[in-house]
């Protein structure tokens, strides 16, 4: 059975920072690209940032470039988001999502599996 658990998520002031991590069980991760996404009250789910399986290479949506960095450790069957300098806008529940792809992308069909999510408020 494939469980993707994300955890990490919590209430910071706005400039802080937070780190989400992506546990994945029952598959091999190596095989696996990985995506973030966030979905705020009343909002459509979006993605946020990926990481592909085959080279790492990782994207992010215009709002969180410069502020947010994904990396992946297949060692760990983990994949880490690191949110710096997060504004109020960025509280939302984040999912993180598994596709079985070389490369990653921010629709969701891309992806096979899904976490259930954590919750991050930005807020003073």
């Amino acid at each position: 059975q494939v469980q993707l658990v994300e955890s990490g998520g919590g209430l910071v002031q706005p400039g802080g920072s937070l780190r989400l991590s992506c546990q994945v069980s029952g598959l091999v991760l190596d095989y696996y690209a990985v995506g973030w996404f966030r979905q705020a009250p009343g909002k459509e789910r979006e993605g946020v940032s990926c990481i592909s399986n085959s080279d790492g290479r990782t994207y992010h949506t215009d709002s969180v470039k410069g502020r947010f960095t994904v990396s992946r450790d297949n060692g760990k069957n983990t994949v880490y988001l690191q949110m710096n300098s997060l504004e109020p806008e960025d509280t939302a529940v984040y999912h993180c999502a598994a596709g079985l792809s070389w490369t990653c992308g921010f629709e969701d069909h891309d992806y096979n599996y899904w976490g259930q999510g954590t919750q991050v408020t930005v807020s003073s």
